[in-house]
């Protein structure tokens, strides 16, 4: 079937464009055009890049008024239809626009932008001389000879010689000549076209292959002679390798020219062509190959249960509960093996920070070149070439972040989603989705399983897989308790730093902790020492007025960075050079307070000179390849401690060490966030999981001045289920998740005033809506479906580069279409204000409510 209409959503970010637009299809892309195909489309005076949503034969618009499609950007659409249907329900769940949604499943590499170029138009048949526009905006014959200034003349010769050029470029070799070049295409003597460019393409290399064979080739050899004696190296050479190679290797390798090979080519003995190749990231690692483990009991179990889905073909989501060490990646890496041999695809989710090179190992150790990975540390390039193996189906496997939950797979099987319970699986950004609810979606779709791993899972997905009462996501729990091969979960201590303080010790470290890292020292072993925050002081205070430095932009204090010493806000990137008197009262008594990673790689050198320290934030793995580096560095026993943030307390697997210390433990428990105490427990239970997972014992020392807070005490017992009784009564008491629902509502502006003006008549408008609808009312009643609404109030951070932040909180249970009640409620209050620096975000199931 033919179709002659496109319905195209622009990428042109306006709540206006936010519908699908009717284009016509040209008779030249018909057959070529489908569902999820990218285009580019006139829209206004301009080119803009859109997707193609539906295909129909007729349309409701009067076809004269309709615009054709001016050019197809991909022979193969980008996005299969199940994504563009994907899409559909992430612009509705998480109340986002849909070109935001559909970009969101693309690499960078395809975000194209209209580029501008400039042509010196066809002439008329018989004539040399350029067409212009005639009274009708057709094209004409000049009447009068055209007469041209020099530096026109000079213009037109050159796009004339060059036969394209953009607009940049010209603007660029012919500066302030603008009015010239307008001129030009006033008259018609130069014509603007728009085409849109991709930010990367692919890539191209020269190859050369022998271009004859047998007897021909015998023949070609023998007919050279003295002075081409280095031509007859080179096809002896491709003769000998039988393939393509690149023309750059075949130089290298026998020193020869490129007029050497080229006269080679002309003598028809060689063929050089363009030819593409695909950028690897890992194309000079070789991966040690890895056999399938002989599965316990609890891993045999597990295997089953997710192998009968697979083999049904029918949709199974499955809650993972293992601890830590209990061999969770090899029951993955067995799962994923049988989906390959049923010939379906799978996907393998890992947070950003535990995307180490460990993991990527382990993948590519088992399945070689079926594995693509995606991660934010590859160039755009790299990514762009790894997604490409994807959609055209050279790849099983794709490992990455949340983002490779859109692999563009066309028989999906699994999706592996490690770590189930880190916040990071939740975007911050529009389109503000998390890659768990996208994963059981995309689960759905394909009658595909998928298994949700975590050693510390988090509540609302145990509570779904206990009470089984949400109908869309009901996951069947599985566990896993024990650690194979006989080890043992390692030895937790608490150490009340208060009482170290009584004592006289005014160390970051405790007692206990020094001498365990002294111990470790003298046998040759290992420590992790993991504290959460980067930077060399959380704050630096004037000890005399009690002036602490702060970001002019936001409502937050600076950071110290010893290294460059300078103060620097972690929300906008504001730096400035450390003051070393009170910019207020002129002090000398400045001090820094707080404890941050640099501050303890620096008291480490103090207290144990010689130790090797390497350390793991932000700060040092800026570099490409960097986390790799330090983390090879530290399995090949050059470091004694390895000291970080977060990106050392999860996935890492060392056989050396066998002491981890938490510096501080209370960080993420002073928060305002009801989720503070389930990040803490997750986080400790992570850390401590480091130590002690092969055949040396380990210990763990938890310093914090909070020690009988309940989620501490339960971490160190690793007792998961106690924790999770007390935390969800607590939940429970206060109608938080997963009790209820949360939308969390941000509002800013740079004027104080209007934004809460503003505030107020969207929280009063909103709950006006509520009660009309019968659904407003506190959550304590036992109704069914109920929705509250909190604030307006500042937000946790009032103030973030130079603009004024409000949040509501809506609550709500039931089955309340309370995303689409936000959404109206939201663009009724941006039109009453008609100011576009009201900016209003729409956060559902929010992870982070500062």
């Amino acid at each position: 079937m033919s179709y002659r209409i496109a319905k195209v959503v622009v990428d042109v970010p306006s709540r206006e464009t936010d519908r699908p637009f009717d284009y016509l299809i040209p008779a030249a892309m018909q057959g070529w055009i489908e569902v999820g195909s990218r285009v580019g489309v006139p829209f206004g005076r301009r080119t803009v890049q859109g997707f193609v949503l539906s295909l129909h034969e007729d349309t409701e618009m009067d076809p004269k008024r309709l615009k054709p499609i001016q050019e197809l950007l991909d022979l193969m659409p980008p996005l299969p239809q199940d994504l563009v249907k994907l899409a559909e329900w992430m612009s509705r769940k998480y109340a986002c626009s849909m070109i935001s949604a559909l970009q969101a499943m693309i690499p960078a590499a395809l975000k194209g932008k209209a580029e501008r170029y400039v042509t010196v138009p066809e002439t008329d048949g018989n004539r040399d001389e350029p067409a212009f526009p005639g009274e009708n905006g057709g094209l004409s014959s000049p009447v009068l000879p055209v007469l041209l200034t020099g530096e026109e003349e000079e213009i037109l010769a050159y796009v004339k010689a060059s036969g394209q050029v953009t607009m940049e470029h010209l603007s660029k070799r012919y500066p302030g000549r603008a009015g010239e070049i307008k001129g030009l295409i006033g008259r018609g003597l130069l014509s603007e076209t728009q085409m849109i460019k991709d930010k990367v393409r692919k890539k191209m290399i020269k190859t050369v292959a022998a271009a004859v064979s047998g007897e021909a080739a015998e023949a070609a050899l023998a007919s050279f002679s003295g002075q081409a004696r280095r031509q007859k190296e080179v096809l002896e050479f491709l003769l000998e390798v039988g393939a393509p190679l690149s023309l750059q290797e075949v130089l290298q390798t026998l020193r020869v020219t490129a007029g050497t090979v080229q006269k080679l080519a002309e003598k028809g003995y060689a063929v050089i062509e363009e030819t593409e190749v695909f950028r690897d990231p890992y194309k000079n690692r070789r991966f040690q190959g890895s056999e399938p483990l002989q599965r316990t009991p609890e891993q045999d179990q597990v295997y089953r249960k997710v192998t009968e889905a697979l083999s049904a073909r029918s949709y199974g989501v499955f809650l993972l509960h293992g601890v830590t060490g209990s061999g969770k990646t090899e029951v993955y890496l067995q799962t994923i093996e049988r989906c390959i041999a049923l010939g379906r695809q799978a996907i393998v989710l890992v947070p950003e920070i535990s995307l180490t090179p460990q993991m990527v190992e382990r993948f590519k150790g088992r399945f070689g070149g079926k594995v693509a990975v995606m991660h934010s540390r590859l160039s755009t390039g790299e990514r762009y070439d790894e997604w490409r193996k994807i959609r055209e189906g050279r790849v099983q496997v794709a490992i990455g972040a949340r983002s490779a939950v859109f692999a563009p797979f066309a028989d999906l099987g699994l999706i592996v989603m490690d770590e189930e319970h880190e916040t990071s699986y939740k975007q911050e950004e529009t389109p503000k989705y998390h890659a768990r609810d996208v994963a059981v979606y995309r689960a759905r779709q394909y009658g595909a399983a998928v298994i949700l791993g975590s050693a510390t899972p988090s509540l609302e997905s145990y509570h779904a897989a206990r009470s089984q009462a949400d109908e869309l996501f009901a996951p069947l729990l599985l566990e896993m308790k024990q650690r194979p091969a006989g080890s043992r979960l390692p030895g937790v201590h608490i150490v009340d730093m208060r009482e170290e303080l009584r004592d006289g010790n005014r160390s970051m470290f405790s007692r206990a902790l020094h001498a365990g890292i002294a111990a470790r020292l003298e046998r040759g072993e290992q420590t992790v020492l993991f504290l959460n925050r980067r930077g060399h002081s959380t704050f630096v205070m004037c000890r005399s007025c009690g002036y602490v430095a702060g970001c002019p932009e936001c409502d937050i204090s600076l950071t110290y960075h010893q290294k460059s010493n300078n103060l620097r806000c972690h929300y906008c990137g504001y730096a400035a050079p450390a003051p070393s008197i009170c910019p207020e009262c002129g002090s000398e008594h400045i001090r820094y307070f707080g404890t941050g990673t640099q501050r303890v790689e620096g008291e480490l050198a103090k207290l144990f000179p010689g130790i090797r320290v390497i350390r793991m934030d932000v700060d040092t793995t800026t570099e490409k390849g960097s986390h790799e580096k330090l983390l090879q560095a530290f399995r090949e026993k050059k470091g004694d401690v390895l000291l970080g943030t977060q990106m050392v307390a999860k996935g890492l697997d060392f056989p050396e060490v066998t002491l981890v210390g938490v510096i501080a433990a209370d960080t993420a428990l002073n928060f305002p966030d009801f989720r503070s105490a389930e990040k803490t427990f997750q986080l400790l239970t992570q850390v401590a999981g480091r130590a002690g997972r092969h055949q040396l014992p380990g210990e763990v020392f938890i310093q914090t001045y909070i020690p009988d807070h309940y989620s501490i005490v339960h971490a160190s017992a690793h007792d998961y289920a106690s924790f999770v009784r007390e935390e969800l009564n607590h939940r429970k008491a206060m109608h938080y998740p997963p009790y209820s629902r949360l939308i969390l509502v941000t509002l800013s502006h740079e004027k104080l005033p209007v934004l809460l003006r503003m505030a107020e008549n969207f929280a009063g408008d909103l709950r006006h809506k509520a009660q009309r609808l019968g659904w407003y009312g506190n959550l304590d009643r036992f109704a069914a479906e109920a929705l509250d609404i909190l604030g307006p109030v500042a937000s946790p951070i009032p103030r973030i580069k130079n603009r004024y932040r409000f949040q509501c909180m809506v609550k709500y249970r039931g089955a309340l279409d309370a995303v689409r009640l936000v959404r109206e409620t939201s663009a009724e209050t941006l039109d009453q204000l008609r100011d576009a620096s009201l900016q209003i975000s729409i956060d559902v199931d929010p992870q982070m409510l500062m």
